[in-house]
């Protein structure tokens, strides 16, 4: 099972107030530990929403809306991408994630990644081998790149 997990962001994380050393060491252990033990996919913290922009598409019309966004508390600060056995083990990896944090954040949002089977019918055998092999593909071109 794969979840997301994500840092939602505090009025320090939008106004780039940098961590504590201790937040950073204890995060990056933590990290380290997940991907000791095939936990961690992939996980990184985000620059402030002032740095961002959203895209909204309505009725055709395009539209970018540049940061700062108000809704600190909708804002997300970073994220884990975890594959685990259970929701109780993403929930411990939560736990973990949230005290090496140190209050940088406080809160957790964590929400499994859809499978295929989740879309039912609608997913064809067509699309699911498309989808499968542009992942196979992203793969070989971020290994190809990195060489």
């Amino acid at each position: 099972m794969r979840f997301m997990m994500m840092f939602k962001a505090s009025d320090q994380s939008e106004a780039w107030e940098q961590p504590s050393e201790k937040s950073l060491t204890e995060m990056t252990l933590v990290m380290s530990e997940m991907a000791e033990k095939g936990v961690l996919l992939a996980g990184e913290g985000l620059l402030p929403s002032s740095k961002g922009f959203r895209m909204e598409l309505n009725s055709g019309k395009q539209r970018v809306v540049d940061g700062p966004f108000a809704e600190t508390k909708e804002l997300i600060a970073g994220f884990c991408l975890i594959e685990v056995a259970s929701r109780e083990e993403a929930m411990e990896w939560g736990w973990r994630c949230l005290a090496a944090d140190d209050g940088n954040t406080g809160r957790l949002e964590i929400r499994q990644v859809a499978t295929a089977d989740d879309f039912g019918d609608e997913f064809t055998p067509e699309a699911r081998a498309r989808e499968a092999q542009t992942f196979v593909k992203a793969a070989e071109n971020r290994q190809s790149s990195s060489t």
